[in-house]
């Protein structure tokens, strides 16, 4: 059983009517107020939106490349080595 969080905020939005008429098509089709079907296709595209920021897409070549430097990774440069060790002795001086 799910419950509905109340619609407490609104926006506002102007459009074409050429546009408001497919949406209002699309709701009509889908059996839904406009308002919902809106909600609902920005919802949608929101996730979409968001989902393509968080989720890295390899191809099965870089996949392999990927896993290959995780098993045997190169060593680090020489400008990185000194930087690990200049922060471990600021850790441990610190403790």
């Amino acid at each position: 059983m799910t419950t509905e969080t109340p619609r407490t905020q609104r926006i506002e939005a102007r459009i074409a009517p050429d546009v408001l008429a497919v949406l209002k098509r699309a709701a009509e089709i889908e059996g839904r107020s406009l308002s919902d079907f809106l909600v609902g296709a920005a919802q949608e595209a929101a996730r979409r939106t968001i989902e393509q920021t968080q989720i890295i897409r390899l191809s099965i070549e870089e996949q392999q490349r990927f896993a290959a430097l995780l098993l045997d990774p190169p060593a680090p440069a020489p400008a990185m080595a000194r930087a690990a060790k200049a922060h471990k002795k600021l850790i441990s001086s610190s403790r």
